[in-house]
């Protein structure tokens, strides 16, 4: 005899199919939290061709149970207490079971599994193995085979194995070390004829090469590091899926016993690369403890020297923490070096990044990392000309007539400011010639490494070059770019990270460097320093309530969404038209309403949605749900509300999303909780980084 069993976990997102009616659900473990859950059963099936079965269901909170056999038309079920067991002999055939819980409230929840019950010995068996080029250590196996009523699954990687048994349909997945291991899965029926196959399947050593992103669940990679100081570091599940990192796929593990300068260090194979706006690493950590974590990255191109970055750890669990080596770099200290200390901005490439945890101080304990990133730094300037005061001195050469400031003679795009400098190119004139204008106070590229200029050019495809002199230009150091677009103004954001060390206060601008003057007109403005990062767009709002109004869709038994006047137009929220839910009494603790959009939602530009709540409530959780149209890929990120009875901004982060057309939005107010007629009002949803 074998014993198999089948649990039907209840937990909160089974339930939520928005789209759904009640006569859909046929759990009713949501009606009250007290209802019974974890609801399933061990079926002991004899292979002896008797059909005997044995059944023992379980399930948290249940005092009795009803089991319908499912082998005749209007049965009455067999009433048990929990923890005895009953016995029914079957025919051949497929039989629903179907198992009721009762709770000491005569509260119910339902459990439902398909038997098979077959005297013949199982045929055609197939083993299917899904093995991805991504994770090659993980397969999943799925048995099949004609008159099996159960599977077992021997993955042959270890002495005494116990087997996974499989109800048809059903698939296993296990993760191996690298090695060449037989599989050998059994099919089983009522009978006492059995079926067996064996398969092969080689798990190769993870050879590729270690790189940021750096999410330690590619089977290919070796995640290996090296430790100082008494560390110790594995690659181990997550064994805490919540807060910043909900995954339960692998994470690393470090280990201080408390010494100082305790930690790890990664060799990349491919060297992070710091040049361009590049500079932001995100990472997420665990820790019970509030803790500060030190990033450094060692090993620097180009005469790069060692760079770090402190982040501070709340001590909350999982946490992202955000390392910006664009403004709070600075030097480690080598040899003396005299900048130690200073900031620092590093262009370079790095092939050693080093984590200390609390370094270097003496807190012991494990911490968790994963999904390391490497992005670009927010976009920060500061003006160095504008032209929208007294005008700077210019000076001209090359046979090129006088620089003017003038009104925009194109306000729009780009560049919507009143004036501009004008450069008018003489026909005949060098193909050198230009103009440059002087600054009070040398340009800041210890802060800033790149000049952003806006530029109009009748003509697409020009050099305009950009110099930068010291007062007597003994130092100078130029850059070239390219326009790209003709009678339209464009930014042209010049990396000076190369330059040598200098006062520079003279900026020197060519237009269509190489050829000569032909009487073209140019236009330049607002020169600025900027430290390289990407301008975020403007957040997005793609619903307010305050035009057509959504056709919502509510469930869960709660009252349909109205559109209001705002009832509290204060603080986060002065806007006039809301959403309002009631929870009415009662109502499914995954009680809840969503509308769609008109587009998919652009989470390509944007990695979160901000929603702005009022609740008569805190602390409950505020639970956001994106779906496709049919669906059939969804993400749900929950937050909780930290005030009562007024306004706030709730910003979910759909970063890791999977990709989809996203036209469906979901919510639900105290999730996890029954309804009990609590107003809740929500408004402006907006994509936002």
């Amino acid at each position: 005899m074998k014993i198999f069993k089948f649990l039907a976990v209840f937990t909160v997102s089974v339930l939520m199919f928005t789209g759904c009616t009640d006569d859909d659900i046929t759990n009713y473990a949501f009606a009250e939290i007290s209802a019974p859950t974890n609801v399933g059963a061990d079926f002991d099936i004899t292979q002896d061709d008797t059909g005997t079965v044995t059944i023992t269901p379980s399930g948290e909170g249940a005092q009795m149970f009803e089991i319908y056999f499912g082998d005749s038309e209007n049965e009455t079920p067999t009433e048990i207490a929990a923890g005895e067991s009953v016995t029914h002999v079957y025919d051949e055939g497929e039989y629903q079971v179907k198992i009721v819980a009762i709770g000491s409230t005569g509260l119910t929840s339902e459990f439902n599994q398909m038997l098979t019950v077959s005297f013949k010995a199982p045929e055609n068996m197939v083993i299917a193995i899904d093995q991805p080029d991504s994770n090659p250590k993980q397969i999943t196996v799925t048995p099949s085979a004609d008159y099996a009523t159960l599977f077992e699954v021997y993955f042959g990687d270890v002495d005494d194995e116990e087997p996974v048994v499989l109800m048809p349909g059903e698939s296993a997945t296990h993760t191996y070390e690298p090695g060449v291991y037989e599989i050998t899965v059994i099919a089983k029926g009522a009978g006492t004829a059995t079926t067996e196959e064996d398969a092969i399947v080689i798990i190769p050593e993870a050879s590729d090469p270690l790189k940021l992103p750096m999410t330690f669940d590619m089977g290919t990679v070796n995640y290996s590091a090296g430790t100082f100081g008494g560390t110790s570091y594995e690659v181990v599940t997550n064994p805490d899926a919540s807060g910043a990192n909900p995954s339960e796929s692998n994470v690393a593990a470090i280990t201080n016993s408390g010494a100082n300068w305790e930690g790890i260090a990664y060799n990349l194979g491919e060297p992070v690369d710091f040049g361009g706006s590049r500079k932001i690493i995100t990472m997420k950590f665990w820790s019970d403890v509030a803790v500060p974590v030190l990033l450094k990255f060692e090993g620097g191109v180009n005469g790069e020297r060692q760079t770090e970055v402190v982040a501070n750890h709340g001590g909350t669990g999982w946490e992202e923490l955000t390392f910006n080596f664009a403004t709070d770099a600075i030097k480690s200290f080598v040899d003396g070096d005299p900048e130690n200390g200073q900031p620092f901005v590093p262009t370079g490439q790095y092939s050693t990044m080093v984590i200390f945890v609390d370094g270097p101080g003496n807190t012991a304990g494990t911490f968790y990392v994963d999904d390391i990133v490497q992005s670009s730094a927010a976009f920060e300037s500061t003006m160095v000309q504008d032209f929208e005061g007294t005008a700077p001195a210019f000076t001209v050469f090359g046979n090129i007539a006088a620089t003017e400031v003038v009104d925009n003679p194109d306000q729009s795009g780009v560049n919507t400011t009143s004036k501009v400098a004008k450069l008018t190119k003489t026909s005949g004139s060098e193909v050198w010639a230009g103009t440059f204008f002087e600054v009070a106070s040398p340009l800041d590229l210890n802060s800033y490494n790149t000049i952003r200029v806006k530029t109009w050019s009748p003509k697409e495809g020009i050099i305009v070059k950009l110099k930068l002199e010291n007062q007597d230009a003994s130092i100078t150091h130029e850059v070239d770019l390219t326009t790209s677009v003709a009678n339209q103004w464009e930014n042209l954001d010049y990396n000076f990270s190369g330059a040598p060390a200098a006062d520079y206060v003279r900026v020197v601008i060519f237009f269509d460097f190489g050829n000569p003057g032909d009487d073209s007109e140019y236009y330049y403005d607002e020169i600025q320093l900027t430290n390289g990062g990407v301008e975020q767009p403007a957040d997005m709002v793609f619903q307010d309530f305050e035009g057509d109004v959504p056709a919502f869709t509510v469930f869960g038994n709660i009252d349909p969404i109205e559109v209001v006047a705002n009832p509290d137009q204060s603080g986060e929220n002065t806007s006039a038209m809301v959403a309002k839910m009631l929870k009415t009494s009662g109502s499914e603790v995954w009680a809840g309403a969503f509308f769609e959009t008109a587009e998919p939602l652009d989470l390509d530009t944007y990695s979160k949605i901000r929603v702005k709540t009022w609740s008569p409530k805190e602390g409950i959780v505020v639970k956001l749900k994106l779906e496709n149209q049919d669906a059939s890929i969804t993400h749900e990120v929950d937050l909780t509300t930290s005030v009562a009875d007024q306004w706030e901004n709730l910003v979910y982060d759909f970063s890791d999303a999977p990709e989809a057309d996203y036209v469906r939005v979901v919510i639900f107010f105290d999730f996890d909780t029954a309804g009990d007629d609590s107003v809740y009002y929500y408004d402006e949803f907006a994509l936002t980084n």
